[in-house]
């Protein structure tokens, strides 16, 4: 039977034709700035080579895969992970290569923590000996593994973990225990149904004094087990573990919990790279840097505030193209029989996504610098300098709490902005915004872990206000020395940076608005002895790598930059407006200790009252010149359609005709004729059906 709605096409302008104009009225080399912005370690070069063979295999089709259970969604990620490994061996992938692969098909691997943290760990903890032996398991997949940390009763308070490894003299091996419900292992990725291995962290039980009877916790350490049968994959006597259930996302990936009833482990489980016992005498060596046996978070937490620029990137480029195809009523001032308004050119709209748009770009900076201090902080922990441990640990924890805060809230924003059918699953942000709600919590939630920052730069400031005269080995103590200085010399200080017409007094107007906020940590906890609980993190830092980043760039074409340079005024001076210059800096950072968040500003001089009295309108200046540029700027991301998975974001701009095809010829939903008669049991016309099936699994 013909389908009159084949025929039919979206009214005048449509999508393809507005987004043609907004690409031809902009001036910006979505090209070049690609190139600049992806450009390094073949990013473009292996996105377009592997997007060509991930696209043709059936199985990595995203046309339906929304209505699946979460069962036949786990199965089928499972599936798709078995298969890009084999495609990985046929095509000879590089890890990079598979990572790749990975980010487009966009489902979390079941495998994800196998190769990610598993694997990291036994490189950075384990011996020389037990590299050798574990790695080539690991590589091949002969053995899968998962990370098992947190537990049911702790998470960010990795001090604080229940599970024992007891040290057993007799027999020369550990015992794996779990004293408590709340001991268990909980959250643990790949652990729930897939692995058959863990690194399971334990807190190291050792014989008392000599005594046998009587053991004390030397802290938590890492060991590799077995955790099932390498046959049967059923779990090994002694060991309770499974998959902890639904989730807000990661649909595909086995979340998991594990309990141990005196398990015993070999002594050679213990990773021994920096820490272990002797078997013959129960002694223990100790890490030089007990900041070692964390290092796999930070790997990860690194990885994390890289990977957040394009997370938001794609989340910024459907609203940009959707709110531009999009139009709501007659421009009031304009002609009453034109087109409706594009959503795009109303300021209500533009607040909310372009600043997000300029958030992206600072959040790739940022990315980068942060990927960079971590490989050289590696490089130099592996020759035995760990004098950089401490710094990458704090830029680390804190980038992660903003970076993640940043993006999770940009993609709800971006959602919200697109009004009603950014609800649908036509939006393609479904997937991204409940996967993505994970990271303000998962390796250290952000509002414990900036306690670590906070901890860290209250050092700081301590060495600096009890040695103001000590050569500054770094920028931090450098900022922080002369803060003390001026406030010995009783100097006030400029009045405020002229951040309006000089780009990097916006840079130092944070700086020392970060440094101020962290005297007022330093006097409040150790000059007036008063708890804490700060929040103080480096929105500083993603100015200051944006600046940098624009002020040695040699490659843009002209235009291009100067479009860049706005993006980074407007990053700035949004931030300084709408979060009141404080919010992302400092939250609450003191038990019955306030700030008059508006006078505040004024008293570290870092922005005048003129300046920040004419914010709003040098805002709404800035928006008007990015405006007619968003949409190519969003282009030079590079996200492929298939990557996407939006009818909103669709790079031809096939907006409706995309929305009405996933509705009226994708939707299985609408290939079932229910029956609606409330007194007949039959739930599927004609079959007799009356759920029966469905009942008993409830």
């Amino acid at each position: 039977m013909p389908d009159f709605t084949d025929n039919l096409r979206p009214s005048q302008p449509d999508g393809p034709t507005t987004l043609a104009r907004e690409r031809g009225k902009s001036d910006v080399s979505t090209t070049e700035l690609g190139q600049h912005l992806l450009g390094s370690n073949d990013f473009l070069e292996r996105q377009a080579r592997i997007l060509s063979i991930v696209q043709q295999e059936p199985l990595l089709s995203k046309t339906k895969q929304q209505n699946l259970s979460r069962v036949e969604r786990f199965k089928l990620g499972l599936a798709r992970a078995k298969l890009l490994r084999r495609l990985a061996d046929k095509h000879k992938w590089s890890n990079d290569d598979s990572k790749m692969a990975e980010y487009l098909v966009d489902d979390v691997s079941p495998y994800f923590l196998h190769m990610e943290m598993f694997i990291t760990t036994i490189r950075e903890q384990a011996s020389e000996q037990q590299r050798a032996y574990w790695l080539p398991l690991i590589e091949s997949w002969k053995i899968i593994g998962a990370y098992a940390q947190t537990e049911l009763g702790h998470g960010s308070n990795v001090r604080g973990l229940e599970l024992e490894a007891q040290w057993d003299s007799r027999t020369r091996d550990f015992i794996l225990h779990s004293p408590t419900l709340t001991a268990s292992k909980w959250w643990n990725g790949s652990l729930g149904r897939i692995a058959n291995h863990a690194i399971v962290v334990a807190q190291l039980m050792l014989p008392k004094n000599g005594s046998t009877d009587q053991l004390v916790s030397h802290g938590p350490h890492p060991f590799i087990v077995q955790v099932r049968d390498m046959e049967t994959h059923q779990p090994l006597d002694g060991v309770i573990v499974g998959d902890i259930g639904p989730k807000y996302g990661y649909i595909t990936m086995d979340n998991g919990y594990m309990l141990f009833d005196h398990f015993r482990i070999p002594y050679s489980a213990m990773l021994s790279r920096y820490a272990s016992v002797d078997p013959d005498t129960g002694a223990y060596r100790k890490p030089e840097q007990p900041a070692l046996v964390y290092g796999s978070l930070t790997y990860v937490r690194a990885n994390i505030v890289h990977h957040a620029r394009l997370v938001l990137a794609r989340a910024v480029t459907v609203a940009v193209r959707y709110t531009a195809v999009r139009r709501q009523f007659q421009d009031r001032d304009g002609d009453k029989k034109g087109p409706e308004m594009s959503v795009l050119d109303y300021p209500t709209v533009q607040i909310r996504i372009l600043p997000l748009l300029a958030a992206t770009f600072a959040l790739h900076y940022t990315g980068l610098a942060m990927r960079t201090v971590y490989e050289r902080t590696r490089r130099d922990v592996e020759k035995g300098d760990f004098n950089s441990l401490a710094h990458m640990h704090s830029m680390s924890s804190g980038l992660k709490s903003l970076c993640t805060m940043l993006a999770a809230d940009g993609i709800e924003t971006c959602r919200r902005a697109m009004g009603g059918h950014g609800f649908g699953g036509g939006s393609g942000l479904i997937q991204l915004n409940c996967d993505y709600l994970s990271k303000p919590t998962v390796e250290g939630d952000n509002w414990m872990i900036t306690q670590q920052v906070a901890a860290y730069l209250i050092k700081k400031m301590t060495a600096a206000a009890e040695s103001p005269d000590t050569v500054a080995k770094d920028k931090t103590d450098a900022l922080f020395t002369e803060f003390i200085r001026g406030k010995n010399n009783s100097q006030s200080g400029t009045e405020g940076y002229d951040i309006l017409n000089d780009d990097r007094n916006i840079v130092r107007s944070f700086e020392l608005r970060a440094t101020a906020l962290a005297y007022n940590a330093y006097e409040e906890r150790v000059v007036k002895k008063r708890s804490w609980n700060s929040l103080l993190v480096q929105l500083h830092k993603l100015i200051a790598t944006f600046f940098q980043a624009l002020s040695l760039d040699k490659t843009l074409p002209v235009a291009t930059k100067a479009i860049m340079w706005d993006l980074y005024r407007l990053f700035a001076l949004n931030t300084m407006e709408n979060e009141g210059y404080e919010c992302k800096l400092v939250i609450l950072p003191f038990e019955n200790f306030t700030i008059d968040k508006k006078i505040e500003v004024f008293r570290c001089h870092a922005v005048s009252q003129a300046d920040l009295d004419v914010l709003p309108s040098r805002v709404q200046e800035l928006m008007s010149h990015i405006r007619p540029h968003a949409v190519k700027l969003v282009d030079s991301w590079m996200i492929p359609d298939y990557l996407l998975d939006s009818a909103l974001g669709r790079y031809d701009g096939h907006v409706y005709e995309d929305l009405f095809n996933r509705a009226h010829r994708l939707n299985p939903l609408n290939e079932i004729t229910f029956n609606p008669n409330y007194w007949e049991d039959e739930i599927v016309k004609g079959t007799g059906d009356n759920g029966s099936g469905l009942w008993s699994k409830l």
